[in-house]
C-alpha cells in the first residue's frame, strides 16, 4: 500500500514537494554526506510495489504521453472513467 500527495498552501498555485508514504518498504537507509551535501535516502521495495507507484504518478500528472501511453479517454488514461 502506498500513498502520493502533495500540500497546497492558499498562496501557491502549483505543488513544489511531493510526498511519498509506503506501507511494504522492506529496509529504509537516510544518509548526509557531508556539510555540504543533502540527504540521501534508499529505500527497498518490490518491484510490484514501484510499478503501482510509477503508474499512479503517471495518471495523476497526466504524463502518460511523455511515455508514449494513451493521452486521452483510451483505456489506461487517469481521464478513463473504467478504470
Amino acid at each position: 500500500m502506498f500513498h502520493l500527495y502533495h500540500e497546497l498552501t492558499l498562496d501557491s498555485v502549483e505543488p513544489q514537494d511531493v510526498y511519498l508514504e509506503l506501507d511494504d518498504a522492506k529496509e529504509l537507509m537516510i544518509e548526509k554526506e557531508g556539510e555540504h551535501h543533502g540527504l540521501r535516502a534508499r529505500i527497498q521495495l518490490p518491484c510490484e510495489l514501484l510499478d503501482k507507484v510509477a503508474i499512479a504518478w503517471i495518471k495523476h500528472r497526466k504524463l502518460q504521453g511523455a511515455v508514449g501511453g494513451p493521452v486521452g479517454l483510451e483505456w489506461g488514461s487517469p481521464d478513463c472513467p473504467y478504470d
